[in-house]
């Protein structure tokens, strides 16, 4: 996904299809067509140009794949329309990007803000400025990523900054595998330009997070890295396929230090070594050529945010459902808790025994808000390290550490028509989100639209019932695709068949209304589909995927 999009208007090009094929799920770009845009969405626009610093990827003069970190005061990237980000920061010298932003030049930006866990990625090409040193972006392509892997820091500005001067070299020193080998965050430039598919190629940013030592040196010239389960967009490894040449950036947060290699990647499908790292599902081998230190090269520090840190207590454990379970947390000192928004998620910490890091993952949170209780509703997952330890051995009185919750997903506008559209375990912030609207005064129209197998596999009914029954204006509607002989209609389920657009022109006609959807994404893709050939304009659907990383 880095450039152009190709003949058949695809998101993807070839190498990432080709990646998309080989592990089954080519199904993502119906999906891929709905949230990669040709421009910059209003909300990208602002979360771009409010940043202090950006992650860009670009090639040398020989063609070879960098990334760097650039920075600059408030306001350093604007966006004076969808279509373009302009960048004022130049980098350090001695920075191996620092001739390769010129006219014409493929470029892949990363906007990632680190203390809330949001990243943006934006693929484009440099336009001719009128000698102007600034970057100028035309937009290509535009898209979100999930939090997954992203270890929470906070940056603050050092004053009378001073950079070192570049060092060169061949092979890793010492203290550069140190460096690497203690390193849980960086940053990897890839892309193609394969002139038989001159519709599609370019440049992409990236980010790739672990726990401490989960990158590490096989030798002087050779890094070894996990690929973890993601979007299945394959944005990196299709690249890859294609064009073995890759960039990686490390960051010292504590000394605003860079590390720039660049080199060659291989991928290692799926020998002894991948199943000897637990959650990868592949490894890449990446061979250096060249590596460039920048010492205190940017003005900025990181350090962990601590104060986001909580300790919670499982207060209760209950079964939804056939497979969905909820715990129900307290804070362990019996005080407040950090409030949160109908529709967001927490980030927990598991301790699980075969792992030697904590596990990390995100559960929207599925409880009211406004309470000193948080509740997750857990789907588990046939290989879920984090899931099936929740299922299996957290009871109540255990201990775990969470963040702050987190998220835009959240309620779009104060009285407004509002339809919530899910399907499995997809319901979890639906009902977080009912809490809110059931509590609220007024009867604005609500729907609330969910599939499920059946019975057995549809957590949260009752309490979604009881919810509706609060005030008028609350609609309910659930289709079942494969109900059981116990399941009985008009009471437990209200159709059977899946939930589609045709289902939800005849429940919600309003044009005007604001749809939620969370689910898989083949099922948000065609309700997507179908809800903006109905005319309901794009910024009034509101999307959160998951995935099955549990």
């Amino acid at each position: 996904m880095s450039g152009d999009l190709n003949h058949d208007n695809s998101p993807f090009h070839s190498g990432e299809r080709q990646v998309q094929a080989r592990l089954g799920v080519g199904d993502i770009e119906a999906w891929a067509r709905k949230v990669v845009r040709s421009y910059l969405p209003e909300e990208h626009r602002a979360f771009h140009t409010a940043l202090p610093y950006l992650i860009v990827a670009a090639r040398d003069k020989g063609g070879r794949p960098w990334v760097t970190l650039l920075t600059g005061p408030e306001g350093f990237a604007t966006s004076p329309d969808p279509k373009s980000l302009v960048i004022e920061g130049t980098p350090v010298p001695g920075d191996a990007l620092g001739e390769a932003f010129v006219p014409g030049a493929d470029i892949g930006i990363l906007g990632i803000e680190l203390s809330t866990r949001r990243r943006n990625r934006v693929n484009g090409r440099i336009r001719d400025n009128a000698g102007s040193e600034a970057i100028n972006c035309g937009v290509v392509q535009a898209f979100g990523n999930c939090p997954q892997y992203i270890r929470e820091r906070a940056w603050r500005l050092v004053e009378d900054h001073q950079p070192g001067p570049a060092l060169k070299h061949n092979h890793l020193t010492p203290s550069q595998r140190e460096w690497i080998g203690s390193a849980d965050t960086f940053f990897i430039a890839s892309g193609h330009r394969d002139q038989g598919e001159s519709a599609a190629f370019g440049m992409d940013a990236s980010h790739r997070g672990g726990e401490r030592g989960f990158i590490r040196a096989a030798g002087a010239t050779r890094l070894v890295f996990p690929d973890y389960a993601g979007n299945n967009h394959f944005n990196t490894i299709g690249n890859i396929v294609l064009d073995p040449r890759a960039g990686l950036l490390f960051v010292n947060f504590e000394t605003g230090s860079l590390l720039q290699l660049t080199g060659r990647a291989t991928i290692d499908w799926d020998s002894d070594a991948v199943t000897r790292i637990l959650g990868a599902r592949r490894l890449v081998i990446f061979d250096i050529e060249e590596i460039i230190e920048l010492p205190a090269a940017v003005p900025l520090r990181w350090e962990a945010d601590a104060q986001s840190v909580r300790s919670l207590r499982l207060l209760d454990k209950i079964r939804e459902s056939e497979d969905v379970t909820s715990f129900v947390f307290e804070a362990r000192d019996g005080g407040q808790l950090p409030a949160f928004e109908a529709g967001q998620h927490l980030p927990i910490e598991l301790k699980v025994p075969r792992f030697k890091e904590p596990v990390r993952r995100t559960y929207s949170l599925s409880g009211q808000p406004g309470q000193d209780r948080y509740r997750i509703s857990v789907k588990r997952q046939p290989k879920g390290a984090a899931s099936n330890h929740l299922h299996d051995h957290v009871e109540p009185g255990e201990i775990i550490e969470t963040r702050k919750p987190a998220g835009e997903f959240v309620l779009p506008c104060s009285g407004c028509p509002v339809v919530l559209v899910s399907a499995g375990v997809g319901v979890t912030p639906m009902v977080s989100m009912l809490y809110t609207l059931a509590s609220e005064g007024g009867d604005r129209p609500v729907w609330f639209v969910h599939g499920a197998r059946n019975g057995r596999h549809h957590p949260l009914a009752d309490e979604v019932r009881v919810l509706a029954a609060r005030r008028p204006g609350i609609q309910v509607h659930i289709s079942y695709s494969q109900p059981d002989a116990e399941d009985k209609f008009a009471v437990d389920y209200n159709r059977e068949g899946r939930v589609d657009g045709v289902l939800l022109a005849s429940l919600a006609g309003d044009l005007e209304a604001h749809y939620l959807m969370c689910g898989p994404v083949h099922f948000m893709a065609s309700i997507q589909t179908d809800l903006e050939n109905r005319g309901v304009p794009s910024d009034h659907i509101h999307r959160e995927s998951f995935g099955p990383i549990a």
